[in-house]
């Protein structure tokens, strides 16, 4: 049941960020569940790209992260996290990727952009510390993406 409402927390704060959600990949660590997603910059609507100052482009990816804290007799709480990204390619060379924290209507999210090709598969490292958590998880992910 949890799981199923963080994860409808998750979808309001991405689609509240203009994000078009596909099956979103979670991690779990300890109290916490990592929400992990990346998308084409061009599905964001023009005015979320304004106002996070994000280039909507079909050239331009977006990594959306969320973390929420168990909390019994809850859904689940925000919390804020130091999150570090890179893009590592084959030969495990890695390009950080800037994020940004997003705190709105009692929800954080970290985003960031970078560019993409079309059919490229990109292979994230996502470090993640929750506040009050006493160690970082690393998230390693991959995504296709299109730009037609």
């Amino acid at each position: 049941m949890f799981k199923h409402i963080a994860l409808a927390a998750f979808a309001a704060v991405t689609l509240m960020h203009g994000v078009r959600l596909a099956a979103e990949p979670t991690t779990r660590a300890g109290d916490f569940t990592i929400y992990h997603n990346a998308v084409n910059a061009a599905t964001l609507s023009p005015e979320v790209a304004r106002a996070h100052k994000i280039e909507r482009s079909q050239y331009r990816g977006v990594l959306n992260v969320s973390v929420i804290k168990d909390q019994v007799g809850t859904t689940g709480i925000p919390v804020k996290a130091l999150v570090d990204v890179a893009i590592v390619d084959s030969a495990d060379q890695r390009v950080r990727v800037p994020m940004h924290e997003i705190e709105e209507r009692g929800f954080v999210s970290y985003i960031g952009a970078f560019p993409i090709a079309d059919g490229q598969e990109l292979s994230f490292e996502i470090k993640v510390r929750p506040v009050g958590a006493a160690e970082s998880t690393v998230v390693r992910m991959s995504q296709e993406f299109f730009t037609d």
